[in-house]
C-alpha cells in the first residue's frame, strides 16, 4: 500500500496568509486599508458559514471589512444598486456576491455589474479574458488559484504533464484547464464531465486529476492511473447517522480507496477548501495595490 503525499490546504493557506499579513502592514505604512464587501441575498446557511469566515479572515489581517445581508426577496434592481454603491465606494477594492443567491436574481447581470477592478471572484468577462490572455493584472477564480498554489508548494512538476479536469464550470471546472495549459504551467489538458464517452478511461490517463463536479465519491479506484496527483474541489454533505451534526462531509473522490494509488492527493476537508479563502484575501491585496 502506497503511502501519498497528502496535499495539507490548511497548512499552505496559513503561510499564503502569513503573506498577506504582512503585506497588508505595508499598504497600511502607505495610507491604504484594504477592503473586502461580502454581499449576502437571503439565508443560505452554507452561505452564512462562507461569509462568516471570510469575515474573520478579512479581520485578522487587518482589511477594513463589510458584511452586507440583504432579505431572500431583495429584488434584481435592489441588489444591482448596492453593487453599484460599492464600486463607487473608495474604501472597498473587492467585491464578492456570494453564491448562489436566491433563483429569482440573475447571477451573471450581476457579476456583470461588479466594477471588473474589483471583482475579485475573478468572474467578470473582462477577467475571464484576462486569464484567457495570461494578463496578470486580472483577477484568477480563487479556488483554482488555491489548487495551482498547492501544487506549487508541494513540488509537483505541471510541466509536460497529462492533466484531466472533470467539471467545466466558470467558478473552476474552465478556469483549472486555462491555468494548468498556460506558459508557466505546460500541462496538456483535457476538460472532462458527466456526459464524456468513457469518463473513467479518460481519468486513467491522466497524471494530474482535478475532481470539481459535486458529486460525492464519483471517482473510484479504477479511474485513477497509479502515482497519479489527485486534486479533489469537491466538498458535499453526506447523511451519517453516527455524527452529531447528521452528515460528515466528503469530497468528490473515494478517498480511502484513491488515497493508496496516489502520489499526492488532496484531503476533504483541508485541502482544497482554506486555500479558497486565503486566494481570496491575495486578490483583495492585489486590487488594493492597483486601485491605491
Amino acid at each position: 500500500m502506497n503511502s501519498p503525499q497528502i496535499l495539507d490546504g490548511k497548512s499552505v493557506a496559513a503561510a499564503v496568509l502569513d503573506e498577506c499579513r504582512a503585506e497588508t502592514a505595508e499598504l497600511l505604512a502607505k495610507g491604504i486599508q484594504p477592503g473586502l464587501a461580502v454581499v449576502l441575498v437571503g439565508s443560505d446557511p452554507a452561505s452564512q458559514v462562507y461569509v462568516g469566515s471570510k469575515t474573520r479572515t478579512c479581520a485578522e489581517l487587518g482589511f477594513h471589512s463589510l458584511k452586507i445581508e440583504l432579505p431572500a426577496e431583495t429584488t434584481q434592481e435592489e441588489l444591482l444598486q448596492v453593487v453599484r454603491d460599492l464600486n463607487a465606494d473608495p474604501a472597498i477594492h473587492g467585491i464578492l456576491v456570494q453564491s448562489p443567491p436566491p433563483k429569482h436574481i440573475d447571477e451573471e447581470a450581476v457579476i456583470r455589474e461588479i466594477d471588473p477592478r474589483k471583482d475579485v471572484d475573478g468572474f467578470h468577462p473582462e477577467n475571464v479574458a484576462k486569464l484567457v490572455l495570461e494578463d496578470p493584472s486580472g483577477f484568477v477564480p480563487c479556488t483554482p488559484a488555491g489548487c495551482m498554489k498547492l501544487l506549487e508548494v508541494s513540488g509537483i512538476n505541471t510541466h509536460g504533464a497529462e492533466a484531466v479536469v472533470i467539471g467545466r464550470s466558470m467558478i473552476v471546472g474552465k478556469p483549472m484547464a486555462l491555468l494548468l495549459v498556460s506558459k508557466i504551467s505546460n500541462a496538456t489538458v483535457t476538460i472532462a464531465h458527466s456526459r464524456s464517452k468513457d469518463l473513467p478511461a479518460i481519468c486513467r490517463r491522466a497524471d494530474i486529476l482535478v475532481a470539481a463536479v459535486g458529486r460525492p465519491e464519483m471517482v473510484r479506484a479504477d479511474w485513477v492511473k497509479p502515482g497519479a496527483v489527485v486534486i479533489d474541489v469537491g466538498i458535499n454533505r453526506v447523511p451519517d447517522a453516527s455524527k452529531k451534526s447528521g452528515f460528515r462531509l466528503t469530497g468528490d473522490v473515494a478517498y480511502q480507496e484513491v488515497a493508496p494509488l496516489c502520489s499526492a492527493i488532496t484531503p476533504v476537508p483541508g485541502g482544497v477548501g482554506p486555500m479558497t479563502i486565503a486566494m481570496l484575501m491575495k486578490n483583495t491585496l492585489q486590487a488594493a495595490r492597483q486601485l491605491g
